[in-house]
């Protein structure tokens, strides 16, 4: 069966923690209630399946039927057979064929299904119904364990090119005699502060107490000095126009974002929060799959950024 251009698709975001899944609509990539549940207890990929699948059915229950289900996943997985290849997240999917068993659960054509990586889903997300609309060279940063990335020209995802590194991916990139997740990330604002008090606080715990606690304030500040100094080398040669931040660091930007818009200097990158949070990377699955009607020869995402990041 192909997919009819005008219906509505299932879209999924799944985190390390949880799936999410809504159903997009082509007019203006609109999603219906966002439901989300837990992964399973048990750990095996059929009870993940009947997740993905209960939440499917609830989340389209009296709507017309919908063409397939687009999935955002976490790295490394082969995005174009819907194999997962990762060891340290979610262990019990991998090697599975989940094109193949999702789509059998639901009764559809394995064609039905697809997948595209969760770096790409946000910025996808943000170009189509969000802070990146209409820009030309966008780059979406995801901000939390890890940091995870991806490229965009013209509205779509690239994963090379000329200034995009290998996979579009920086996480990895040498950063200060490390990489640059080791500053750009929860675990370097943790340190920056333990470095300071010697006393080890939750990220979190640090943003509330950035009024009270200098230390907490200078960590952040060195964070956002950190974000700058290491998106301004990684970027350069791409030189995307927007910069689109998600991720649980950016819910407080007042924090760090001036830091960091400072030390991009000369890169001329105008450094945004996410306007859709936690939805982008639903929007996003909807993008991917509506555009991909729209393409001559529809072809998958290749695999973009991939972090450590959830």
């Amino acid at each position: 069966m192909t997919p009819k251009a005008g219906t509505s698709v299932l879209v999924y975001d799944v985190g390390g923690s949880h799936v999410a899944a809504a159903v997009c609509h082509p007019d203006s990539y609109r999603l219906g209630p966002v439901l989300s549940a837990p992964h399973p207890d048990e750990p095996t990929s059929d009870a993940f399946i009947s997740v993905v699948h209960s939440l499917g059915i609830r989340a389209s229950a009296g709507l017309e039927p919908v063409a397939g289900a687009e999935l955002a996943f976490p790295g490394p997985f082969d995005f174009a057979a819907g194999v997962s290849h990762m060891k340290h997240k979610l262990p019990y999917l991998f090697g599975v064929n989940l094109r193949q068993e999702i789509a059998a659960r639901f009764g559809w054509q394995p064609a039905q299904v697809r997948f595209l990586h969760d770096s790409a889903a946000f910025l996808l997300g943000e170009i189509g119904a969000g802070a990146a609309r209409g820009v030309q060279r966008a780059v979406g940063i995801t901000l939390g364990t890890g940091i995870g990335s991806a490229f965009a020209v013209d509205g779509r995802v690239v994963t090379e090119g000329n200034g995009v590194p290998p996979g579009g991916e920086i996480w990895d990139l040498p950063y200060e005699g490390g990489i640059v997740e080791d500053a750009v990330s929860t675990r370097g604002i943790r340190a920056s502060y333990e470095r300071r008090t010697g006393h080890a606080r939750e990220v979190a715990e640090l943003a509330k107490a950035v009024t009270v606690d200098p230390a907490a304030a200078e960590s952040f500040a060195e964070f956002g000095y950190h974000l700058g100094v290491a998106l301004r080398g990684a970027l350069a040669v791409f030189a995307p126009e927007v910069i689109v931040l998600g991720g649980g660091i950016s819910r407080s930007p007042g924090l760090f974002l001036p830091t960091a818009q400072r030390e991009l200097g000369a890169l001329g990158a105008e450094l945004r929060v996410s306007a859709l949070l936690d939805d982008a990377p639903l929007v996003g699955a909807g993008v991917e799959w509506f555009n991909s009607l729209q393409r001559s020869s529809p072809q998958p995402i290749s695999e973009a950024a991939h972090s450590s990041a959830d």
